[in-house]
């Protein structure tokens, strides 16, 4: 597989795109010509790196060209990953060279046959804690094993054991073959009785695959309806004739029960891809689907630039979700991509959601993509009667946010035997901490946000930027001690109120706080789903594809606290989130209810809830973009400055407003600051390109960009489509 560089003919200029944020393929030398997409290693400056073979964008100034040090004869990128680079590099405006890093998460696999093992020859002449780590591992187990084994092992990182591989204190003792990431079943396929309309939606999906063209479907329908079951027919009929199939879901990590049901369903788990896999488990997994062994891989977003040499099919579950939306790095979406992705393969694309994007609603109505909907609930359960609480009719006393009303029902439910859900998308225990003295709130110093109390860990921490203090006995400015109060509520301090007046009862809280590995989250779902919890209190990772089968209340503790702000999808992303959590209630033959806590009942997205009508909710929030000319009937793009100088930062902004080429197409708001103005150390500002619908913004800002040259201390980000404005 690997033929060595040794230069036997003139060389040849042989241009390579290299996993840097450069828009530029380099140039080397070889003795033939290679194939472009192959794999190569080649010296760039003092490091060593994996790249492609590629088409030249400029032409090399250099002279003397290096040569290409390994060429991997047979290691290809599909001709449609070569493709997919370019087309995300030119839609998002991001180098080609970033978009090829993600495609390349793991080349070194194609180094050897197998996983290179390291033993312990003699001890290190300089010793610390984490080399000692090193010594007793090894004195308890002699086996020779990878370093990233070792390191997961041991918790000592890779550099640290690279360097004891220089100094001699680890050499190399042999070489394990590559497993295939699939294990062997482990039991039989049970595949459940569908009802009608899953099998005529599942036979038009099939239909589109055994076409091998190209389509795209919204498979529609409400929380409970079966739509899993409806897709994994389609995967079933990939694996029956062939090919590969992508599921990608909002929150790999959060996915236990849909793992459960996959591997119940199929017999065998699926590979799984997400960014916190174990180094092992990464490289064989992406070793194996290269080579067209693994056939259905379920991950995050990351997935989509994964290599696939023959894809057939892809899921989009939760399509209107917003962690599709990539923010840092290269800002995509990837539900977007994953459409273009399945066009470039002339793969079928399924969208599913019980709450569509009001983009995918448009697409379906112009007739791009095809409709399919499942009207009811499988198995006959019935739709959770919703209950507003007003509140602004109840007077509550001061430290409790649940009414009256909602307390007698969590009782009533417990009671029963039954479990309660409480929602409120606010971690830790309180929002904000004042002093009750002189007003002093305690701020995080990196941004331009509250520090939000922790009780459970004693701490303040910032969401933004991790930064963390403990709760400080005296106020930072007047120095009176004890003053110091928490203002709001958050998960954690809705945990001490239930405990206030349910005290038998068995609560669990569920956030990403709590539950920071897949393994936490796969214990805790079992935990629910053999009752040992009576009260389940979350944010919005709860709403996310669970299936309890006790759990008949859902309370929502505020249902408008996603209403408020500048964001012109917030009435869209309210209405998705909160009935995403009421469907959760009374999912098989026990009727649910929702009671939802609201100081604005009159607004649609309440009134939809209520009446189940989510097509009036979109009628008029679809009216609304349609008469300012925004997303989906009109397009934006996003410039994002930022940097360590405030004044320089926003002198940018101007500059770069003032420049803006006038054109009856498109229109400029702003500049302005962020309303995160201060993140992470930086000062930031914001430009909003509003243009038609028919017109791509990306040749404009361009244009616009090079005619503005700004200063190397302020950073400019490129983000098209932009979903969230902070």
């Amino acid at each position: 597989m690997i033929a060595n560089a040794q230069a036997v003919n003139p060389p040849l200029k042989t241009s390579v795109l290299l996993p840097v944020p450069l828009n530029t393929a380099f140039d080397y030398a070889y003795s033939a010509a290679v194939p472009l997409g192959t794999l190569v290693k080649v010296s760039f400056g003092i490091r060593v790196l994996y790249g492609v073979t590629w088409t030249s964008f400029e032409s090399s100034s250099y002279k003397t060209l290096k040569p290409l040090l390994k060429v991997y004869d047979g290691v290809r990128l599909p001709d449609v990953s070569l493709k997919f680079i370019d087309w995300v590099s030119d839609y998002t405006m991001a180098p080609k060279g970033q978009i090829l890093k993600m495609a390349l998460p793991s080349p070194e696999v194609f180094e050897a046959k197998g996983e290179q093992l390291y033993g312990l020859v003699k001890a290190p002449k300089k010793m610390n804690p984490k080399r000692q780590k090193i010594i007793d591992f090894f004195e308890a187990c002699s086996d020779p094993l990878p370093l990233s084994e070792i390191s997961e092992q041991t918790d000592v990182s890779e550099g640290i054991l690279k360097t004891l591989v220089k100094e001699g204190v680890l050499t190399l003792q042999g070489e394990r073959p590559w497993e295939a990431p699939l294990p062997p079943p482990t039991q039989l396929p049970q595949k459940p009785q569908l009802s009608l309309d899953q099998l005529v939606a599942s036979e038009d999906v099939k239909k589109s695959l055994e076409s091998e063209a190209f389509h795209t479907f919204l498979l529609e329908g409400v929380t409970g309806s079966g739509k899993t079951e409806v897709y994994f027919e389609a995967i079933e009929w990939v694996l029956k004739n062939g090919g590969q199939a992508l599921v990608m879901l909002p929150e790999i990590a959060l996915s236990a029960q849909w793992l459960q049901r996959f591997e119940t369903r199929f017999g065998f788990p699926p590979a799984i891809w997400h960014s916190d896999l174990p180094p092992r488990q990464r490289k064989s997994t992406y070793r194996s689907l290269f080579e067209g062994n693994t056939p259905v891989v379920v991950g995050a977003r990351s997935a989509l630039f994964l290599p696939f040499p023959d894809l057939k099919l892809i899921i989009v579950d939760e399509e209107h979700d917003g962690s599709y939306k990539q923010e840092e790095g290269v800002i995509y979406n990837a539900r977007d991509m994953a459409v273009v992705r399945a066009r470039f393969s002339n793969a079928t694309c399924v969208l599913a959601s019980a709450t569509p994007s009001l983009e995918t609603e448009l697409n379906v109505s112009s007739g791009k993509y095809r409709h399919i909907i499942l009207n009811d609930r499988f198995g006959g359960a019935e739709m959770p009667d919703v209950k507003l609480i007003d509140l602004r009719k109840i007077k509550m006393p001061p430290q409790e946010w649940l009414s009256p009303t909602l307390r007698e029902q969590i009782g009533k439910t417990v009671n029963r035997g039954e479990q309660v859900m409480l929602f409120l998308n606010r971690r830790g225990y309180a929002p904000m901490t004042l002093c009750r003295n002189c007003g002093d709130r305690l701020m995080c110093p990196h941004c331009s946000v509250s520090l939000v109390h922790h009780k459970f860990r004693d701490t303040l921490l910032c969401h933004h930027c991790g930064h963390s203090i403990p709760q400080p006995k005296k106020c930072n400015s007047c120095t009176e001690e004890g003053t110091y109060s928490a203002i709001g509520p958050g998960v954690e301090r809705i945990l001490e109120e239930v405990k206030t007046f349910l005290p038998s009862a068995r609560c669990a809280v569920m956030t990403s706080d709590h539950l920071t590995t897949s393994s936490k989250i796969a214990d805790f779902v079992e935990k629910i789903q053999n009752h040992e919890v009576d009260v389940l209190i979350g944010t919005q990772i709860m709403a996310k594809g669970h299936h309890f089968p006790l759990l008949t209340l859902v309370g929502i503790v505020d249902g408008d606290s996603a209403l408020s702000g500048s964001d012109l999808r917030a009435s869209e992303k309210s209405f998705q989130l909160l009935h995403q959590v009421a469907g959760r209630s009374g999912r098989e033959e026990r009727r649910g209810q929702v009671l939802l806590q609201t100081h604005n009942p009159e607004h649609p997205v309440m009134q939809s809830l209520v009446q189940h009508n989510r097509a009036q909710f979109f009628a008029l929030e679809s009216d609304q973009r349609m008469l300012h000319g925004f997303p989906p009937y009109g397009r934006l793009a996003a410039l994002i400055l930022s940097g360590k100088k405030a004044d320089e930062v926003e002198k940018a902004a101007r500059l770069l407003a003032r420049r803006f080429p006038l054109t009856e197409k498109a229109e400029l708001l702003g500049p302005t600051p962020a309303p995160l103005t201060f993140i992470r150390g930086n000062y930031r500002w914001r430009l909003l390109l509003k243009t038609r619908k028919d017109f791509p913004p990306q040749p404009l800002l361009k244009a616009w960009l090079d005619k503005a040259p700004l200063p190397s201390s302020v950073r400019v980000q490129v983000d098209i489509d932009p979903y969230s404005f902070y």
